[in-house]
């Protein structure tokens, strides 16, 4: 037994070695690491404790361990109120939306830059579409107000030089939905691009070399080489897409939208805000948020287990 101990004892010391060089060779880039590690430690998990809130009868006073428990009352009185349902009904529709017209809309802007070959046009196009990710929703929100201005906007201007009638866009529940998905499409449209066009980047240029001497044209050679070369990169964004159905974008919708439209905007981040922060019932409102974030992971668990199902790629 002491025999065993004797010859193992310098493997070990051998292996600590190694790691140690290894560590110390690459100290920095482990140190960037474990300051993201650290922040998702502190601001993500740290903060979990919380969700027992959505299980309790919150009293100020008694504060989260001392407040009395309250079973799944809190989240019988969501699915029983009048809001929450819509609420939750309102983010399915403008999520689908945003997923039909806003996840091809990055692929097709990539195809088409990919496609130019006069590079500084195709710089300045990049950056006019990379501009607007760069500006905060409370800025383009003012924007567009003034541009939709039912008095003073140059679209209503258009239309009632051309003998139509003034519409107050933002306070038409017709017209509100569209506003909100065509101004997210816009400003996401080319920032979403830069994944694309780097798994592009790494197409080897040999197979449209060899495509053009088989006589394919441009069309074909995006069919048979470009559009391939995305399916993996698509089908993780995919996933990623279907896990945000039920999830919305706060900042977006609570500078569009107006109590005139609520029927049609108000959505589950709208709705915990205005529960949590306006009407201080902060166990229904984590009830709220809980029951959003199960939701997103059931439905990201599901888009990846149907992809890996039928094909090669999926998250894990």
């Amino acid at each position: 037994m002491e025999t065993v101990e004797i010859g193992l004892e310098p493997k070990t010391q051998s292996a600590f070695r190694r790691w140690a060089r290894s560590y110390w060779k690459h100290r920095y880039l482990l140190s960037i690491l474990f300051l993201c590690l650290l922040y998702f430690l502190l601001f993500k998990y740290v903060p979990m404790y919380g969700v027992i809130l959505a299980f309790k009868d919150y009293r100020f006073i008694d504060g989260i361990f001392g407040s009395p428990w309250a079973g799944w009352e809190n989240f019988r009185t969501l699915v029983e109120g009048r809001d929450f349902p819509r609420a939750f009904r309102n983010t399915v529709i403008i999520s689908l939306y945003k997923l039909i017209f806003g996840f091809p809309a990055p692929i097709i802007l990539a195809l088409l830059l990919n496609e130019l070959r006069v590079i500084l046009f195709k710089r300045i196009v990049q950056t006019l579409s990379y501009l607007p990710h760069f500006l905060s929703w409370v800025v383009l929100a003012g924007v567009f107000m003034e541009l939709f201005s039912p008095t003073r906007g140059i679209v209503n201007y258009i239309i009632t030089a051309m003998g139509g009638e003034a519409i107050f866009f933002f306070g038409d529940k017709d017209w509100f939905r569209t506003l909100l998905v065509s101004t997210d499409v816009w400003k996401s449209v080319g920032w979403g691009s830069i994944i694309y066009l780097a798994a592009l980047s790494s197409v080897d240029t040999s197979l449209y070399e060899a495509a053009v001497v088989d006589g394919a044209n441009r069309w074909k050679q995006m069919v048979h080489i470009t559009l391939p070369a995305l399916i993996p990169v698509t089908t993780i964004m995919f996933i990623f897409a279907v896990g945000g159905v039920i999830t919305d974008d706060f900042d977006q919708v609570f500078n569009f939208y107006n109590p005139a439209v609520y029927e049609v905007a108000d959505v589950l981040s709208t709705y915990t805000y205005r529960v949590g922060i306006s009407e201080m019932e902060y166990g229904l409102a984590t009830a709220s948020g809980l029951f959003t974030n199960v939701i997103a992971l059931v439905l990201i668990v599901s888009a990846n287990f149907i992809v890996r199902r039928y094909s090669e790629y999926g998250i894990w």
